[in-house]
């Protein structure tokens, strides 16, 4: 994962989706620009500290930063950086459904691999949640 002062989002890889990572890297990016997390002007990670973050390929994350370079989604300053464009990215709520029960069956389906019941999921989340709203509140 990736956070730093500089990026306000964590960067991170679903190795079972089947989704390639580049893409992964990229709708990560969109939808953090859909809700606020990056706004015009972020700097993103360089490639190569993603890369290495994410235990990837470096050519994954030149990748992906292209991809949303031709998309004007980003924008890459020569010495200085990629950077958010002003581009607007917004994602409607069947796509932010859709793409949150991909990641809910991941999450299920791996807890109870581990022998997990969906009460206990329950339970943790609710229980995370609150240690979260505890930090945000500090």
């Amino acid at each position: 994962m990736v956070s730093d002062s500089s990026s306000p989002i964590e960067f991170s890889l679903d190795v079972k989706s089947g989704v390639p990572y580049y893409k992964q890297i990229i709708l990560q990016v969109e939808m953090a620009i859909a809700d606020g997390r990056l706004t015009k002007g972020t700097k993103l990670p360089t490639v190569r500290a993603l890369a290495v973050d994410l235990s990837i390929n470096p050519n994954t994350v030149a990748r992906a930063y292209g991809e949303m370079e031709i998309r004007n989604i980003v924008v890459t300053q020569q010495g200085s950086g990629t950077f958010i464009s002003d581009k607007e990215i917004s994602l409607d709520a069947v796509e932010r459904e859709r793409i949150l029960t991909e990641i809910t069956r991941s999450y299920i389906s791996k807890a109870s691999s581990y022998g997990f019941t969906l009460e206990e999921l329950i339970r943790h989340i609710g229980e995370l949640g609150c240690e979260v709203a505890l930090k945000e509140d500090t």
